[in-house]
C-alpha cells in the first residue's frame, strides 16, 4: 500500500528514474501534468511519492520501483524526518526477528488496527531484549517519570508526570490508561495494572504490584493499606518472583537512604522499603559477584550473579550508612571535603514504546519493509537503511569505520560485559566478538542514536543490550558498572564537557582534567568503568599525547602501569581523515608492574593513496602481533620504524609526550644505497618507456562535422548499460573509488558493509567521475575488473558490436564536451553523463580513434609512474643523506 503522505525531492525523481537533476527540471517546465509541489521550498520543493511514481510509470520513464528504492525513499520522506522513521521501522524488525508470527497477526487487517496493536507486541519484545524501555510514549518503570528516593516528593508527583511506577506522558507504562500519582483518586486503577496484554512489572494476573489484591487500589480507601505497607501486601521491591522495577534505570543510593518519611505513611506506618525488603539486604548489594546485572532475555532481571562484576576493594553505589555524606558515586565523604555534586537522576532508557498514533504515518514504511525483510532479512534491511541515511547526511554523524572498530575490539580482547559510553551509531559495540551471557552497554547524548544503536545491536546479537540517553560525563547512566572492557570514540576537543560541575568527581583517580584536556576525562572514565584487568580501547587525536596541560595525567597514567599502549593510525583511518588519530589501549591496574613499559606502535607507513583508506589488512597485522606479544611477554623487541616498548622512565620528563613517531627508530636502511639503485633503475627505464611512447607530431586538419549523439540517447537505444555507484556492498570487495579513477591508482576503498547487491566492474566497462570538473573516464582492464563501483561514478557498458569502449572513453574526456555537460549550480561542479556527446561513426572508424585513445593512455599511465618513482627517489636521497646510510660523494 503506498503512503500518499511520503514525500520525495528532486534529487529522489532523479534517483528513482536515474537521470540527473536538471532532467527532472525540464519535466516540471515541460509537462503541464507534472505533479504538483505538496511541500517543502520554493527552491527545493518536495513532491508525493505516489504521484510521482505514477507520473514516471505513465511516461515510460519508470518500469518498476525496486522495493529497496520504495522502502528508502518511504523513509527519507516520512513527515516526522527519517530519524523517527528509522527508529519505527527498527523496533518493528526487531518484531518480525524475535516474533514473526505477531507481525504476521496484526498486519493481517487494516493499517489502523495495525498502528492499534503494535505498541502491546513491540512492548513484549522490547523490554526483554532491551532491559529499560521507555512506556508508550513516554518515560519507563522508575524512570525520568518518578523518582524512587526516599525523600518526601519522590513517587507523590501531581499531573501528567507519575507517581511510583505511574505514567509519564500520554500512557502509564504497563498499559496504565491515565496518568496515576502515588495519591490518586479513589477510582483509579491500581498502579501497574493489566492493559491490553501484560505490561512491564505486571506480575501475575492474580494480583498487581503494590497492591493487596488484584482488585485493590492504591490508597483507594480507608481500609486499603498504604503503599508498601507491611501485612499482606506485596511491597515494591518485595521478595517476589516478579522482576524488579526497572532494574537497569534505578539511580544510584535509590532505596538506600531512608531519612524521611515515607510516601503517606504517619509516624507509626513504617519507612518505605526499610528492612527487610530486598534493596536493603546486604546479601544482594554486597555480594561482588551479583551486582545489579539485568539478564539478557528477561528471566529473573535482578542481580544475575556474575554478569557484572563489582570490586569489594572498590565502593558499592548502593547501601552507604545513614546520614553519611555521599560523592557522587555513592562513596562516603569526609566532612571536610568540598561537597560532590548530586547523585545524577534516573538515566532515560534509550528506546520509547511509539503510541499508536506515533506508528500509523509509518504504517506503510513498516509493511515496505516487512516486505524487504522477507527477501534479506531483518537485520540486513535495517543496515541497509541505516547505511543509506548515514551516507546521505556525511557532515552530521562522525562514524567510525568497521575496520577500524574490529581492530579495536579484538584489541580489547573477548569480554563477558562491555561498554561504550559515547556509542553514536553502535558500530563498536557491534564488532564485539558475541559470548555466552554477554552484556552490552551503550549510553549517547542524542536520543536518536542511542536509540537506533540499542535496536541495531539487538538485532546483531543475541546479548542483552542496555542503552541509555545521557551526557556520560555529566549523568552517567552505569555508576555502578565494572565492565570487562570499554571500546570508546568520544567526541574532540569539546570545550563544554562539564570542567565545572565535575570537580570533586571521584572518576578523577588520575588527575582533574583541564577544560581543553576533554579526552582525559573519557580517558578516567573509562577506567574507572573497568573491573581489575579490564581492557579499554579509546580513539583519540593525537594531540592528546603531546597537550602540556595534560602532561600531569599522563604522567600518572604510565606511573600507575594504566596507560599500555598508544598507537598511530595511518591518515584516513577515520574522520577528520586529515589527521593520523591514535589509539589507547589502557588497563584498570590490578597490580603495579615491577618494570613498567608502554607499547608505542606508528602504522603511518601503510596508509593509502588519495582518500581511498589505509591497508587495513596490513595495519590490523602489525598492530595485533605487537600488542599480542607486549601482552605476553610485558615487552617488545624492536622492530624499526613500526614498534617498540618504552620503559616508563624514559616517557617520564618534562612534556611526556607520548606520540609514536618521536620514540621510534627509523626504518632500517642497511640496504638503502642499494634500494636507491634500483629505483633509480626503474626510473631510467620509465623515462625511456615514456620517451618511446610520447604521440608523433600532429598533422593539422580541418574540424570535422560529425552527426552527435549523447549518451542519455545511447542508453535508451540499448547500445550501452548506465548505472552509478552503489552505498554498500560484501565485505572483502576491492572498491574502485572516484579518487582511484582520478589518481590512475587501483582499487582502494571500502564500502559500508550490507547485503545491498554491488556493481562489479567488467573489462571493457568505461567509469566516469561525476563530481570534481575534471575530463576524465577510464576503462577497466583485466587487472582491475571485478572491483565494486564505488560513489560518485557512473559505469558505462558499451555493447561491443556498436561502441568502441576507448573510442567511448576517449570522446568523453574532451573538454568542451565536459563543460556542455556540467552543472555549476553549487560549490562542487557536478557532471551530467547523460549529455555527454560523442560522434556518430563507423565501428571500424571507432576503432582507429580506440587505438590512438589506447596509446595516449598508456603514455598518461608511464608519466604518472615516473612522477612516483622521481618522488621515491628524491625523498629516499633527503633520508638517506640526513640519516648518514648515503655518502654525499
Amino acid at each position: 500500500m503506498q503512503d500518499n503522505a511520503t514525500e520525495v525531492t528532486a534529487a529522489g525523481i532523479a534517483r528513482l528514474a536515474g537521470v540527473g537533476r536538471a532532467a527532472v527540471s525540464n519535466w516540471r517546465r515541460r509537462h503541464a501534468d507534472f505533479p504538483k509541489p505538496v511541500g517543502g521550498t520554493e527552491t527545493s520543493p518536495s513532491f508525493a511519492l505516489a504521484e510521482v511514481e505514477a507520473w514516471l510509470r505513465k511516461q515510460g520513464k519508470l518500469a518498476e520501483v525496486p522495493l529497496r528504492e520504495r522502502v528508502w525513499q518511504q523513509l527519507a520522506g516520512h513527515p516526522e524526518g527519517p530519524l523517527p522513521a528509522l527508529v519505527h521501522t527498527g523496533c518493528v524488525l526487531l518484531l518480525i526477528h524475535e516474533r514473526p508470527t505477531v507481525w504476521l497477526d496484526a498486519s493481517a487487517g487494516s493499517d489502523a488496527r495495525l498502528a492499534a496493536m503494535l505498541p502491546g507486541a513491540l512492548e513484549k519484545v522490547l523490554t526483554p531484549r532491551l532491559g529499560g524501555v521507555r512506556g508508550r510514549g513516554g518515560a519507563g518503570v522508575g524512570s525520568a517519570g518518578a523518582r524512587l528516593r526516599g525523600d518526601a516528593g519522590a513517587g507523590a508527583v501531581a499531573g501528567a508526570g507519575g507517581g511510583v511506577n505511574g505514567a509519564f506522558g500520554r500512557a502509564g507504562v504497563s498499559g496504565v490508561s491515565g496518568p496515576v500519582g502515588v495519591n490518586g483518586p479513589n477510582n483509579a486503577p491500581a498502579v501497574n495494572a493489566s492493559y491490553a496484554s501484560s505490561g512491564v512489572n505486571s506480575g501475575s494476573a492474580a494480583a498487581s504490584v503494590n497492591s493487596e489484591s488484584a482488585a485493590a487500589d492504591v490508597n483507594s480507601g480507608a481500609e486499603s493499606p498504604a503503599v508498601n505497607s507491611g501485612r499482606s501486601a506485596s511491597g515494591v521491591n518485595s521478595d517476589l518472583a516478579v522482576p524488579g522495577v526497572d532494574y537497569e534505570s534505578i539511580p544510584p543510593g535509590v532505596n538506600s537512604v531512608p531519612t524521611k518519611p515515607a510516601v503517606n505513611s504517619s509516624s507509626a506506618t513504617p519507612i518505605v522499603n526499610t528492612a527487610p525488603t530486598v534493596h536493603n539486604d546486604p546479601s544482594v548489594h554486597h555480594d561482588p559477584s551479583a551486582h545489579n546485572a539485568p539478564s539478557s532475555h528477561g528471566e529473573s532481571p535482578v542481580h544475575n550473579a556474575s554478569a557484572v562484576h563489582n570490586r569489594p576493594t572498590r565502593p558499592t553505589v548502593h547501601s552507604p550508612a545513614p546520614d553519611t555524606p555521599t560523592s557522587a558515586a555513592g562513596t562516603p565523604s569526609a566532612p571536610t571535603t568540598p561537597a560532590a555534586p548530586a547523585a545524577p537522576a534516573t538515566p532515560t532508557p534509550a528506546l520509547t514504546v511509539p503510541t499508536g498514533p506515533q506508528l500509523l504515518p509509518s504504517v506503510p514504511l513498516l509493511r515496505g519493509a516487512a516486505e524487504l525483510a522477507a527477501e534479506i532479512g531483518a537485520r540486513q534491511t535495517f543496515e541497509f537503511l541505516l547505511g543509506r541515511h548515514l551516507d546521505a547526511n556525511p557532515r552530521q554523524y562522525t562514524l567510525t569505520p568497521a575496520e577500524l572498530a574490529g581492530l579495536m575490539a579484538d584489541l580489547a580482547g573477548p569480554a563477558r560485559t562491555v561498554l561504550d559510553p559515547a556509542c553514536g551509531t553502535g558500530a563498536l559495540l557491534r564488532a564485539v566478538d558475541p559470548r555466552p551471557g554477554q552484556e552490552l552497554y551503550a549510553q549517547d547524548s542524542a536520543p536518536e542514536l542511542a536509540a537506533l544503536s540499542a535496536l541495531r545491536l539487538a538485532l546483531h546479537t543475541r546479548a542483552g543490550v542496555r542503552a541509555a540517553v545521557g551526557d556520560t560525563l555529566r549523568a552517567d547512566a552505569h555508576p555502578a558498572l565494572l565492565a570487562d572492557a570499554v571500546l570508546c570514540h568520544p567526541p574532540f576537543n569539546e570545550r563544554n564537557w562539564g570542567h565545572d560541575e565535575l570537580a570533586y568527581d571521584p572518576r578523577w583517580e588520575y588527575g582533574f582534567p583541564a577544560r581543553t584536556e576533554s579526552e582525559l576525562a573519557w580517558v578516567q572514565h573509562a577506567l574507572a568503568r573497568l573491573t581489575d584487568g579490564g581492557t579499554a580501547v579509546l580513539l583519540m587525536p593525537p594531540a592528546a599525547t603531546s597537550r602540556r596541560s595534560g602532561r600531569r595525567i599522563r604522567a600518572d597514567l604510565l606511573r600507575r602501569g594504566a596507560l599500555r599502549a598508544v598507537v598511530a593510525l595511518p591518515v584516513g583511518a577515520a574522520p577528520p581523515y586529515n589527521i593520523p588519530l591514535h589509539l589507547w589501549v589502557l588497563r584498570r591496574p590490578d597490580r603495579t608492574p615491577a618494570a613498567p613499559e608502554v607499547l608505542l606502535v606508528d602504522t603511518g607507513r601503510f596508509a593509502g593513496e588519495a582518500r581511498g583508506g589505509p591497508d587495513w589488512e596490513a595495519v590490523r597485522e602489525a598492530v595485533l602481533d605487537a600488542w599480542r606479544a607486549f601482552a605476553r611477554e610485558g615487552r617488545l623487541a624492536e622492530r624499526p620504524g613500526l614498534a617498540r616498548s618504552v620503559p616508563v622512565i624514559e616517557l617520564l620528563d618534562d612534556d611526556v609526550d607520548l606520540a609514536p613517531a618521536r620514540h621510534l627508530p627509523p626504518a632500517a636502511v642497511a640496504d638503502g644505497a642499494e634500494q636507491l639503485t634500483r629505483v633509480r633503475e626503474r626510473l631510467g627505464a620509465t623515462l625511456r618507456l615514456t620517451a618511446d611512447l610520447t604521440p608523433p607530431p600532429a598533422d593539422p586538419a580541418p574540424p570535422a562535422r560529425w552527426p552527435l549523439t549523447t549518451v542519455g540517447e545511447l542508453a535508451r537505444g540499448g547500445a550501452l548499460v548506465m548505472r552509478t555507484g552503489g552505498n554498500g556492498g560484501h565485505a572483502r570487495v576491492p572498491v574502485l573509488t572516484d579518487h582511484d579513477v582520478l589518481a590512475g591508482t587501483a582499487p582502494s576503498g571500502t564500502l559500508p558493509e550490507s547485503e545491498e547487491e554491488a556493481v562489479l566492474t567488467e573489462p571493457g566497462d568505461v567509469v566516469v567521475p561525476v563530481l570534481g570538473g575534471g575530463a576524465v573516464a577510464r576503462v577497466i582492464d583485466e587487472a582491475t575488473g571485478g572491483a565494486a563501483l564505488g560513489r560518485n561514478l557512473v559505469l558505462l557498458r558499451p555493447d561491443r558490436t556498436a561502441l568502441d569502449p576507448w573510442f567511448l572513453a576517449g570522446f568523453l574526456r574532451g573538454t568542451a564536451n565536459n563543460r556542455q555537460a556540467s552543472s555549476y549550480a553549487s560549490t562542487a561542479t557536478r557532471l551530467d553523463v547523460r549529455r555527454l556527446h560523442l560522434p556518430r561513426l563507423p565501428l571500424e572508424e571507432q576503432r582507429r580513434y580506440g587505438a590512438r585513445f589506447r596509446a595516449l593512455d598508456e603514455f598518461e599511465r608511464a608519466l604518472r609512474h615516473a612522477s612516483r618513482l622521481g618522488e621515491q627517489l628524491v625523498r629516499g636521497m633527503y633520508d638517506g643523506l640526513t640519516d648518514g646510510t648515503v655518502a654525499p660523494d
